[in-house]
């Protein structure tokens, strides 16, 4: 799917984080060489989860500075 959305010229330049149960090295660096934005690991607690997922709103709505149509 991730290599599906960085080939659409509409969709290529939206972040995509992909937050995955895997830790294995192997899947780290394959989304990153697909496009990814950011690569996170689903924490094992819903405090925790729940946490992750704040965090991940705050940096890429909150922090990033992300191009709108009116950029291009």
């Amino acid at each position: 799917m991730l290599a599906e959305v960085k080939a659409d010229p509409r969709l290529r330049t939206m972040p995509i984080v992909i937050f995955s149960i895997s830790r294995a090295g192997r899947d780290v660096v394959r989304s990153y060489e697909l496009g990814a934005s950011s690569f996170v690991s689903k924490p094992g607690n819903l405090h925790n989860f729940v946490s992750a997922v704040e965090s991940i709103s705050a940096f890429w709505f909150g922090c990033a500075y992300l191009m709108r149509k009116e950029d291009k």
